[in-house]
């Protein structure tokens, strides 16, 4: 008789988030679907309050289309476009750098540290001081907090106040992590979140919103996310239309007020998964020193990458890369993005080994134990 086929356990399962806070979400959307008012509403006014209340350090949120559109509106609010550079990194979602491209601005890829895999301070350090040649002056720098992680932060906010750069935190993956006490998205010039089903933080469909404890820019940004509109139908300067829906907005209340419940049981999660690894071949994911981590993703390095997936998925586990292909080296930006001196060697290195396990707060006591037992296994 041939043994029963386990249930494979997802590596990201958003309709789980859905169904824990099923009856709110669902009172929430008839709540807005019957006031009758779909775009910039009530809900969108109370949620950017409710946000940044919850980031606290006298932030203003605004609320938007998807998190892409979080960065390219930050990067216009600078006047950040044609003929300026934007340093960031290429092991990041690739949303990124199309939002830099997205206004007209070029591009500059670093290197990673390959414990933490966000940028490498030292080299962020070097190319302000020697930017590669050719390039149009760097006007921002964007760090990606990945896999809810915080940056080396720390260095790179003090290279870019020496040289008056602002420093755009990416803050897609690290919903409610802190660096020194500090919740990320409340430390540089602005921050983008991305509000993507999967995130710590998810909306029901797309959304994104940006932070910033700069009254006035915060204003702009307002203003240019409709038309540039501060007077209907006026518009006072260029704009674009990138709005967060009255519905989706409802939704995000509602889980905001599970985050920090959903990121203490991804912390647990991480836990038993450190534990399971304990004296095996496979290291648990490095701890930024000073920082809390939020476990957007739990992310493993191994080289026999292939093999390690199959194991794992014949224990009905299943696993993600995030991300197999660094932007530099995919077909839509090889050999035309810019990179820095370190030519994105470690970036490309942990490309080929990076494997994330199932991580969301509603994996089960019994369906953690199944991965640990897997993972002891390896």
């Amino acid at each position: 008789m041939n043994a029963p086929t386990l249930a494979m356990i997802p590596q990201a399962d958003p309709g789980a988030g859905y169904r824990a806070q099923k009856a709110e979400i669902d009172a929430a959307v008839q709540r807005a679907l019957e006031s009758g008012w779909y775009i910039l509403g009530r809900e969108g006014a109370a949620f950017e309050q409710e946000f940044a209340a919850w980031l606290g350090a006298g932030q203003h949120a605004v609320g938007c289309a998807n998190g892409t559109d979080a960065i390219a509106l930050i990067l216009r609010g600078l006047g950040i476009g044609p003929g300026m550079t934007v340093v960031t990194v290429s092991h990041t979602a690739v949303a990124t750098v199309a939002a830099i491209e997205m206004v007209g601005a070029t591009p500059l890829l670093l290197d990673i540290d390959p414990d933490t895999y966000t940028m490498d301070p030292d080299e962020l350090v070097s190319v302000l001081d020697h930017p590669p040649p050719g390039l149009p002056p760097i006007k921002a720098v964007i760090p990606v907090h990945l896999y809810g992680q915080a940056c080396d932060l720390v260095p790179m906010l003090a290279a870019c106040a020496a040289r008056g750069i602002p420093l755009i935190e990416d803050c897609a993956q690290c919903h409610g992590a802190t660096l020194d006490g500090r919740k990320l998205g409340t430390l540089g010039t602005a921050a983008a979140f991305s509000l993507y089903p999967t995130k710590n933080l998810g909306a029901l469909g797309d959304g994104g919103v940006l932070a910033t404890a700069d009254a006035d820019l915060a204003g702009r940004i307002g203003a240019i996310r409709q038309y540039g509109w501060k007077e209907r139908y006026i518009s006072a300067m260029v704009g674009v239309n990138s709005r967060l829906d009255e519905v989706q907005a409802a939704i995000l209340r509602v889980k905001l007020t599970a985050l920090d419940a959903g990121n203490a049981r991804r912390r647990a999660i991480a836990a038993a998964y450190d534990a399971a690894l304990a004296g095996g071949p496979i290291a648990p994911p490095a701890r930024r020193p000073g920082a809390e981590h939020v476990f957007h993703q739990y992310v493993l390095r191994c080289e026999g990458r292939a093999a390690v997936q199959a194991a794992l998925k014949a224990q009905g586990v299943g696993t993600g890369i995030h991300y197999p292909v660094p932007v530099h080296l995919q077909p839509a930006y090889r050999d035309r993005t810019p990179l820095g001196p370190a030519g994105c060697a470690e970036t490309a290195r942990a490309a080929e080994e990076v494997l994330s396990l199932p991580m969301y707060p509603e994996l089960t006591d019994a369906q953690v134990e199944r991965i640990c037992a897997a993972l002891r296994g390896l």
